[in-house]
């Protein structure tokens, strides 16, 4: 069968598409002044190079051959991060909210470990498991972990009960439940989590990468700042932020399409 034609923007979407283009032009314009007034003068300049002297920083680092293998490295490691923190945050989180005795053994550590800052632990990480790769994925294991599980946690506790009750009067059995109230209830709230799980990975990097790592975004960062190569410096800044970003992108995508039931609020 062929698929079914997407519906054509009505007037009024396409007015809205546009204002919101317009918006984003107006505040890229706007950072743009910021940036270029934070530029002016010999301190500042010297912090917050404009654009040219970034972009030869960064042209600088591509001939030193550094800059892609920084970047693969670095998405290599948040992948390999995310990924496990995914996978362990999902189980734990429904356990937590479906057993209490599961969740009060685990919420405790789990609010502890997450207000330390990764990086007062990352030294002992690395000399628990040495320098390279595992080290960093480890802490952006633990950080995404953190965030990913106490966000899909909550998510499952502000389930409505009035549909489990429902559902049970109505014969439904655990399993019932679990597939056919609990998760797509809270498949918004998996997705939020997924959203601050890739921002606490790159958040992380910094700490992850700084201590042992042999390649990476973060370990450049550090390593520019102690020779005062600020335009490069602020270069890999403004990379992590575009990462950021498009990863939000594509996260935003993907919520359109899984929760396009949800209702939403429209914009004024």
């Amino acid at each position: 069968m062929s698929k079914q034609a997407k519906r054509p923007l009505t007037q009024a979407e396409k007015r809205n598409r546009l204002i919101s283009w317009g918006w984003l032009m107006v505040s890229l314009a706007a950072a743009l002044v910021v940036w270029f007034c934070l530029s002016i003068g010999e301190k500042p300049g010297r912090s917050f190079p404009f654009i040219p002297s970034v972009i030869a920083g960064m042209k600088t680092m591509l001939d030193r051959d550094a800059l892609l293998g920084d970047f693969a490295s670095s998405m290599i490691s948040v992948a390999m991060g995310f990924g496990l923190g995914f996978v362990t945050a999902l189980p734990v989180a429904f356990l937590m909210a479906w057993y209490t005795p599961v969740r009060k053994i685990i919420e405790p550590w789990i609010n502890f470990i997450r207000n330390i800052p990764a990086l007062a632990y990352a030294p002992l990480i690395v000399i628990m498991l040495g320098v390279g790769r595992a080290p960093s994925v480890v802490l952006i294991w633990i950080c995404t972990f953190m965030t990913m599980c106490i966000t899909i946690f909550h998510g499952i506790r502000n389930i409505d009960n009035t549909l489990v009750k429902a559902a049970k009067v109505l014969g439904a059995n655990d399993m019932d439940i679990f597939f056919r109230i609990t998760l797509p209830a809270t498949v918004p709230f998996i997705l939020t989590a997924v959203r601050l799980g890739l921002s606490a990975g790159l958040t992380t990097l910094l700490a992850a990468e700084s201590t042992g790592a042999q390649a990476g975004l973060g370990m450049r960062i550090r390593n520019l700042q102690g020779t005062f190569e600020t335009n490069a410096m602020l270069g890999y800044i403004i990379l992590i932020g575009i990462i950021g970003t498009l990863l939000n992108t594509f996260v935003d995508v993907i919520e359109r399409r899984l929760t396009s039931w949800q209702e939403k609020r429209e914009e004024a």
